[in-house]
């Protein structure tokens, strides 16, 4: 299992992913789960991956080859829109399906990789979609500014709580991490590092993105603080009278 987020602001985005995988309770590795594609002055795209790890790693591969080796007349070095990328990458998706699936069946196994992608073209607004392992998608808009993947339920409440499209970019990454933290609490299928990206409207460059391992300081300080503030916001609560 794994969790991602990316959330869409006025000020710009915020993604974020972890790195765990499992097959088993004996079987538990860390894969990086965020792709960057960059053309600085014209274009950042993130791509955060979900699901089975031999499939996300296929479709992130056929996406870069095919961006690389300029091999399709439209890649996501090229591509004209969000809209555009977004297709890219369900037709990947279901170019992997198509190849693996029958044998994956074999062994009762689903090709269930799902993505999380956004980032902003030169002349366009920013955009953030979901991708199904179908291939289909959805785009986050106004009302729903945040779009999540993998074990979602424990950091949403948080992220319902805090986020709106007017919120800070520096607010909502605080914000993102806090619902990591939530999350890793309560389920043991998502953990460290994390990888986290803030990308600021119509900068079409990278400029703050940072990974989070096991003791970082500043990780450690937000977890503590987060959970003693809550005790606290607790016992302030009015009292139950029966």
């Amino acid at each position: 299992m794994t969790y991602c987020i990316g959330v869409m602001l006025e000020e710009g985005m915020v993604f974020a992913s972890d790195s765990r995988t499992n097959a088993g309770v004996d079987n538990i590795a860390k894969f990086c789960k965020m792709t960057v594609f960059e053309r600085r002055g014209d274009r950042v795209i993130v791509l955060l991956s979900s699901g089975n790890l031999a499939g996300t790693q296929a479709v992130i591969s056929v996406l870069n080859q095919r961006c690389d080796a300029g091999d399709a007349d439209v890649n996501i070095g090229n591509a004209r829109t969000m809209f555009d990328v977004a297709n890219l990458v369900a037709d990947a998706m279901r170019d992997i399906e198509r190849r693996d699936g029958e044998y994956l069946a074999q062994s009762d196994i689903s090709f269930n990789a799902s993505f999380i992608v956004g980032g902003q073209i030169s002349g366009e607004p920013l955009r953030l979609f979901r991708i199904y392992a179908e291939g289909n998608f959805i785009e986050a808009g106004i009302d729903t500014p945040y779009l999540q993947t993998g074990e979602t339920k424990y950091g949403k409440p948080i992220i319902d709580r805090v986020i709106t499209r007017l919120t800070p970019l520096a607010e909502a990454a605080k914000c993102v991490l806090v619902s990591f933290d939530s999350t890793m609490r309560s389920n043991l299928s998502v953990g460290m590092p994390i990888d986290l990206i803030c990308y600021k409207r119509d900068s079409f460059a990278v400029q703050q993105r940072r990974r989070f391992d096991e003791g970082d300081a500043y990780f450690t300080s937000l977890s503590r603080e987060w959970s003693e503030g809550t005790r606290q916001v607790f016992r302030q609560l009015p009292e139950l009278h029966w």
